[in-house]
């Protein structure tokens, strides 16, 4: 399966998806991140956000390329102010800090993946009303455009 890989911000909702599926490679990742820097390099000062994280059907080619990808979001988000609750799982990542560049902030997250069991898991220990952990696009995108920021 060909990966899909893109990120895109939706000004009038204040939305930002980013996609990363298939069977994927550190190349493919590096573009995922690429794309996902060039969306935050572009969002005005002070924009207050929503993302959806759709990682539904990502299949890495190797462990260096799943390796390559685990901490990319994590890191991101924490420059907008945001932890994601499965952190609390990581002792390395409990000195994480948190920051608000370009004086924007992340307000809410949803995180799609197929692994059915790991993300029921996250959802039932670290979901909230801000953040959510789902199987389903559908669902994720739903639940993600319908929070108010």
């Amino acid at each position: 399966m060909k990966p899909e890989i893109y990120t895109q911000w939706e000004r009038q909702t204040n939305l930002i998806t980013t996609r990363l599926s298939g069977t994927v490679t550190e190349t493919d990742v590096s573009e995922w991140k690429q794309s996902l820097d060039k969306t935050f390099a572009d969002l005005p000062p002070g924009t207050k956000f929503k993302i959806f994280v759709n990682l539904h059907g990502l299949n890495p080619a190797s462990v260096s390329a799943h390796k390559s990808y685990r901490d990319i979001i994590p890191l991101l988000l924490s420059r907008y102010n945001w932890r994601i609750g499965y952190l609390d799982l990581f002792e390395e990542a409990k000195e994480l800090k948190l920051t608000s560049e370009n004086e924007s902030e992340c307000l809410a997250a949803v995180h799609c993946h197929h692994d059915s069991y790991k993300i029921n898991e996250y959802e039932s220990r670290f979901g909230k009303d801000s953040e959510h952990f789902f199987d389903d696009p559908e669902k994720s995108e739903s639940w993600i455009r319908s929070y108010s920021v």
